[in-house]
């Protein structure tokens, strides 16, 4: 063993074994408190990195961080992606409805009926939903297979947002063809109007159309911007028509040959493609002016369609 020189430092290390080992036990609490703390801290760390916190911090947590912060990138990116691909399919769901003629028989203030202008847009009792019925001094029902419609009125150029407020007037023949007001001078059945609600939806109850020679199954329509616009066919935003699926037509027809008396022939007779109405219009806009309707033809038909109006 060598002995330590007088007048040379003292070192930690050179205070014998005693002072070592109470070294060693200091040192081994020491180190239990960090890790005590480290435990505690850790914890708290690992949670402000999956929450997306700062980096502040070095070394393993500092790693933490980093993951949570990918882990929230991740996440958001994903919720983006999808709230994007669903507001695409609603936008691409409607287009707006083609302009059509509003035919001769519209009394909505532009032509005339019997040798004078023609107007129920400003008769009392217009606004209806049930417009089966003749209003005002006739009561007649119009005979014929029942339906009920409802419309969905949507802005084409504003990812399809509900029109709340409008008007639509809607109006069509009756099971044998023929038109209230002008070809029966007496009745003014199967024409109402009716203001969209909150969602932009509008509901009738009618009956399922004849067919008359030269024009195929179809429904007439005006839209206006409120109901207080909604007395003249001139300020209609948009003039349209709906046109009823050549399966059900057929079916309807032969089921109810009596009632709808020369339907099934003049249906033999025109397809949409020979229509002088919807000859013109593309596959998407048939699509668009062809109503979905569930039922039977001996109970009726319940159905729904989108109109799309380009605000």
């Amino acid at each position: 063993m060598t002995s330590r020189q007088a007048g040379a430092p003292v070192h930690d290390h050179d205070h014998g074994l005693a002072h070592d080992l109470e070294m060693i036990r200091r040192q081994t609490q020491e180190r239990r408190r960090v890790l005590a703390w480290l435990s505690g801290f850790g914890g708290a760390a690992m949670l402000g990195a999956c929450g997306g916190g700062g980096s502040d911090g070095s070394g393993s947590f500092s790693a933490l961080s980093a993951s949570g912060t990918t882990s929230t990138a991740a996440t958001t990116t994903t919720t983006t992606t999808s709230t994007s691909t669903s507001t695409s399919t609603s936008s691409s769901a409607c287009i707006a409805d083609p302009a059509e003629t509003a035919g001769p028989y519209p009394s909505d203030g532009t032509n005339s009926a019997n040798g004078s202008v023609s107007n129920v847009l400003t008769a009392s009792g217009i606004v209806r939903s049930d417009i089966r019925s003749s209003f005002g001094s006739s009561s007649t029902m119009a005979p014929g297979l029942p339906m009920t419609l409802t419309i969905s009125l949507v802005n084409s150029n504003a990812s399809c947002a509900a029109l709340a407020g409008y008007a639509i007037y809607l109006w069509h023949c009756n099971a044998t063809g023929k038109y209230s007001i002008y070809d029966l001078p007496a009745e003014n059945y199967l024409r109402g109007v009716q203001v969209t609600d909150s969602n932009g939806q509008a509901t009738f109850q009618t009956i399922f159309p004849g067919c008359y020679a030269g024009r195929y199954p179809h429904i007439h329509f005006e839209v206006f911007q409120s109901l207080a616009t909604a007395t003249a066919g001139s300020n209609a935003v948009l003039t349209s028509q709906m046109c009823l699926p050549r399966d059900l037509a057929t079916s309807v027809y032969g089921t109810n040959s009596s009632l709808y008396s020369g339907s099934s022939a003049n249906l033999a007779q025109v397809t949409i493609a020979s229509d002088n109405v919807f000859g013109d219009n593309t596959a998407a806009q048939i699509a668009a002016q062809t109503p979905s309707l569930s039922g039977t033809a001996t109970a009726g038909y319940t159905g729904t369609i989108t109109v799309g109006v380009a605000g």
